[in-house]
């Protein structure tokens, strides 16, 4: 792991780094030292490691939880390159799009086709960021919607290190096998007039969770306009599971 740069505000310490190919930020409390349970951090599609959205949960979950998190970009996304392969698939989703159809098959296409790169990198960086002093061996959990949920839905259900989940704003395509593998607690967030994701299909992917302790958070509004209460809920439910 290569640090890039570091700076500090409002209580924040945020460090850029790269391991291997995969680019990525820590979080962590300033002037930290010791063990803290980790927060990986999924972006949406089409986003990166520092969109706003995942900036501000992030520096809330370290000012208010004291927790460190971590967020890489997706293959395709923010700093890193992308492969022809990565257009061919883009360009299939938006096709499907424009001719108006159920692009859900396509979505959950894509989201297999990066998970496969996905789902080991993200297992390295956490190996990586767990032997820094300032984050240690502790709890870790997850946090990740749309996109995040696409590829972090098969991290959790492949990674035994992770303790708690918060996932949503996805439908069950291409996701039953891998919800079915996830054992530990997950909060699942869903938006009731989501205008991407079919409601029904977002609520099959929560019955296919396999997890016993499992919490459906459902409110109104389209794709992507998730109330700011549930970053707080998110935050409390990190605190209970992971400490």
């Amino acid at each position: 792991m290569r640090f890039i740069s570091q700076t500090s505000s409002d209580g924040v310490t945020e460090q850029l780094f790269v391991l291997g190919e995969t680019p990525g930020v820590l979080w962590t409390p300033e002037g930290a030292a010791g063990a803290r349970p980790l927060i990986l951090m999924g972006h949406g599609g089409g986003q990166h490691k520092k969109a706003p959205g995942i900036v501000a949960r992030a520096r809330r979950f370290v000012t208010e939880g004291g927790f460190a998190v971590v967020a890489v970009d997706a293959p395709g996304h923010g700093d890193r390159p992308r492969t022809e392969e990565f257009a061919r698939v883009v360009a299939e989703l938006r096709a499907g799009m424009v001719a108006g159809g159920d692009v859900a098959p396509r979505l959950a296409a894509m989201h297999t086709f990066l998970a496969g790169q996905a789902v080991p990198e993200w297992q390295a960086v956490l190996t990586a960021v767990r032997e820094l002093d300032v984050v240690g061996a502790g709890p870790v959990g997850y946090w990740g919607v749309s996109m995040g949920c696409g590829l972090g839905l098969p991290f959790v259900a492949a990674e035994p290190r992770v303790r708690a989940a918060v996932l949503g704003l996805h439908g069950v395509d291409g996701l039953a096998e891998a919800a079915a593998r996830v054992t530990v607690p997950v909060r699942f967030l869903l938006q009731w007039d989501d205008d991407q994701v079919p409601r029904a299909r977002g609520l099959a992917l929560f019955d296919a969770l396999g997890s016993a302790d499992k919490t459906l958070h459902a409110n109104p509004g389209k794709h992507g306009e998730i109330p700011e209460f549930e970053t707080g809920s998110s935050l409390r439910f990190f605190t209970r599971h992971l400490g």
